[in-house]
């Protein structure tokens, strides 16, 4: 994890969410079911605890793509003036079957750079490695994740943006996925906005986040290939049907949280999700 120069106990007032499905909350609900809560709600509630008037908005819309986000949500998250801006997205590229990661590491650069120079502390993100629980085409995948990695590391330097790094913050876990295997658990959203949140320079009351997990138990290979069999039949399946008919799991779907607003009191982070 790197810092990008973020000062130490910053006090942010308005603190805008950039990204896809990640930042959207799949797959870490609300107990009470009024929706998804996520690493970015998680991180606000950790802001209102350090300044109670903090303003929060989630442009997120599950299933973009980094050119779909630079177009419809860089605007409205500049229109907002953010002080902190988050932009975590480029999974949904780097899974398609085309990629030019020289256009999507553009176009996270260019939001990374408009809204810094409108004065935002800006947040990117590395992806853990997805091959921890996808294990089909597993090496072509985790190739492609550390190129994006490796990049978008390069970009937020010479940006000054701060990075969290999440392929060196033990979120590459299995007991943190959901059997989707594309969306982190409550608990996987957990320690995303604590990662988040240390390298903001906030800290974290629960010191013991980043300890490693213990290793998952060995599975005989049998056991393996019937897991990757019932995996593709009902998960990986129809989200590639979606692609292969163009639409996509965010259609017809307007932001998360448009509009900047007080951050609702504080939940406890290790409700189940």
């Amino acid at each position: 994890m790197t810092d990008g120069g973020a000062n130490r106990n910053p006090v942010y007032e308005r603190f805008v969410a950039l990204g896809d499905s990640t930042t959207e909350g799949l797959e870490d609900p609300y107990p009470d079911g009024r929706g998804y809560r996520g690493w970015a709600d998680r991180l606000a509630e950790r802001l209102a605890a350090d300044n109670p008037g903090v303003a929060y908005a989630n442009l997120a819309v599950r299933g973009r793509k980094v050119p779909q986000i630079r177009e419809e949500q860089l605007e409205p998250a500049l229109a907002l003036e953010p002080d902190l801006a988050s932009i975590l997205s480029g999974i949904n590229d780097v899974l398609r079957r085309r990629l030019d990661l020289d256009r999507v590491v553009g176009d996270l650069d260019a939001m990374a750079a408009a809204l810094s120079a409108q004065g935002a502390t800006v947040l990117t993100f590395t992806f853990p490695d997805p091959t921890a629980v996808i294990t089909v085409a597993a090496a072509r995948i985790r190739a492609r994740v550390s190129d994006f990695n490796a990049r978008v590391r390069a970009m937020s330097a010479a940006r000054g943006a701060v990075l969290v790094d999440l392929e060196h913050d033990g979120v590459a876990h299995p007991s943190l996925w959901c059997p989707d295997r594309l969306h982190a658990n409550g608990a996987g959203h957990a320690r995303m906005a604590a990662a988040a949140a240390a390298a903001l320079g906030l800290g974290e009351p629960n010191g013991d986040w980043a300890l490693p997990l213990p290793p998952p138990p060995p599975r005989r290979a049998l056991a393996r290939y019937g897991s990757d069999a019932v995996w593709m039949g009902r998960h990986m399946a129809p989200w590639l049907l979606r692609r292969l008919r163009g639409v996509s799991s965010g259609d017809g779907r307007s932001a998360k949280r448009p509009e900047l607003l007080p951050v609702a009191a504080a939940m406890p982070s290790d409700e189940p999700g």
